[in-house]
């Protein structure tokens, strides 16, 4: 059990999103509009990839990885989870990060690194709260999740 103490941008943006006055889905279509499409999406990806390399908390988690195949597939998953025209072919979000120990405020340090990326692509701030939205619920595929998550081979 997590101390109570501990406030997580997740906690946050749960607040945030239950507090929001109940309103109209937007069509699946304008939030990728609003993100810019899949160029936009390809962009704030490389942005997002130049912050999690300067980004000490994080940083560490990437090392080594195939940074054109992760830039391909983040921006799949966000061209897909923002109701584009786009398929996410990677693994799933469970076993990419079985046994990797992703903290709390590493899942949150890179969620905040993604708005940084949004704000300076200039997302709206709407659509930055959709996507965030859309994105919460892998949360618990991502953090803490125990090696024996991982498919065996």
């Amino acid at each position: 059990m997590m101390p109570v103490h501990r406030h997580t941008l997740l906690v946050l943006l749960l607040s945030v999103f239950t507090l929001m006055p109940a309103h109209a889905e937007e069509p699946s279509s304008e939030l990728y509009q609003a993100l810019g499409e899949r160029s936009g999406i390809e962009t704030i990806v490389k942005e997002l990839l130049g912050r999690i390399a300067d980004d000490e908390r994080i940083a560490s988690q990437f090392k080594g990885i195939d940074v054109r195949r992760f830039h391909r597939n983040l921006s799949d998953q966000l061209c897909q989870l923002s109701g584009g025209p786009c398929s996410y072919s990677g693994n799933d979000m469970r076993s990419v990060h079985a046994g990797m120990g992703v903290s709390d405020t590493q899942f949150n340090a890179l969620a905040e690194q993604l708005v940084r990326a949004m704000e300076e692509e200039g997302m709206p701030t709407w659509a930055q709260n959709r996507l965030l939205e859309r994105l919460v619920p892998l949360h618990e595929d991502i953090v803490d999740v125990p090696a024996e998550a991982a498919p065996t081979r």
